[in-house]
């Protein structure tokens, strides 16, 4: 490999990451910067989604580059870490030239971590500001920081039933020079699934036994699993997709909607109504490239990325990680 690669969204060029997180209140936020700009896409399909200018990146409106996508814990109190971006990039003329200044273009995701930590302690635009202040092109902390240092996954049963989430990074080099990453916070209501064995990696825990998965999906099939299924809220998956292909704004989108088929092979199940999976797509133009082959590899990035976010997790609110687990199941 390239003595630059490395395994993360940021192997492509003109993409910089940076977190901010705050330990004691278990939240935070990643920004993805792109200040020169990129040609974005998003791809909503959970039922419970947390966003900010989603529309303006779908085809037939007319702004055609974002100059950063937000990931942010905090609900939808977090979004506020959005104004810190803006300031950031304002800073350095990016974004759209509207005479008496520049409005950077920052759509955002938020996932619900008020309930792992401090409630009253949410990313705003001072932590926006210091995640942009923090970033760079190099390579990407994953696990329990940034937007992930509040995330849980496997809600089914309630609190007791939680494991910790993260954030992960994935991408992959393509004949020609075409890169293809992935950056996502895992805050799912299912199961973290290995993508191609389908072993359950994290998920929710069997009441009886915390040291063994129940099964969302088996579990939900069974009347116990269908009364307790009142707990399964506030959950998400928020990430992005980006490439050195050059795409136009149909296809950027079209790159998110592909980018979702990760979250299907890794999470069981996903998209659910107690969902707000966000997947955003970026594109800095540099590469010709057929959008089936950059969204064949999105996919695959995406399912790598979530399982490096839950390999990566440490505990955190006394929410037990991976290892933790594993370790009690002998």
């Amino acid at each position: 490999m390239p003595p630059r690669f490395h395994n993360a969204i940021t192997d492509v060029p003109g993409i910089q990451v940076g977190h901010a997180q705050d330990f004691e209140a278990v939240t935070g936020c990643t920004v993805v910067l792109c200040e020169k700009g990129a040609v974005g896409g998003v791809d909503q399909r959970g039922g419970a989604p947390g966003t900010r200018e989603t529309d303006l990146l779908r085809p037939m409106h007319l702004v055609q580059e974002a100059n950063a996508i937000l990931l942010t814990g905090g609900s939808a109190f977090g979004l506020d870490a959005a104004a810190g971006v803006m300031s950031y990039l304002e800073e350095r003329k990016a974004g759209v030239n509207v005479g008496v200044t520049h409005v950077p273009i920052v759509p955002a995701a938020v996932i619900f971590d008020l309930d792992i930590g401090r409630s009253d302690v949410r990313p705003d635009a001072a932590m926006g500001r210091a995640a942009c202040e923090a970033a760079s092109d190099g390579p990407v902390a994953q696990g329990s920081v940034g937007a992930g240092t509040g995330a849980r996954l496997g809600t089914l049963y309630g609190p007791l039933s939680w494991m910790k989430g993260g954030i992960g990074t994935a991408s992959t080099r393509l004949s020609g020079g075409l890169i293809v990453g992935a950056l996502v916070v895992v805050n799912c209501y299912g199961d973290v699934v290995d993508p191609d064995t389908g072993e359950i990696l994290a998920g929710a825990r069997k009441p009886t036994d915390r040291s063994t998965f129940a099964d969302t999906l088996q579990a939900l099939g069974t009347r116990a699993g269908q009364v307790v299924n009142r707990f399964a809220m506030r959950n998400t998956v928020i990430g992005v997709v980006a490439t050195n292909a050059r795409l136009t704004k149909e296809e950027a989108n079209k790159l998110a909607q592909l980018g979702q088929n990760g979250l299907a092979r890794a999470i069981r199940p996903a998209h659910t109504m107690m969902d707000g999976d966000t997947m955003f797509a970026l594109a800095t133009g540099r590469k010709r490239a057929n959008i089936n082959v950059v969204g064949a590899y999105a996919g695959q990035v995406v399912s790598q990325a979530i399982v490096n976010a839950v390999r990566s997790a440490t505990s955190l609110g006394g929410c037990p990680d991976m290892q933790e687990i594993n370790a009690a199941a002998g």
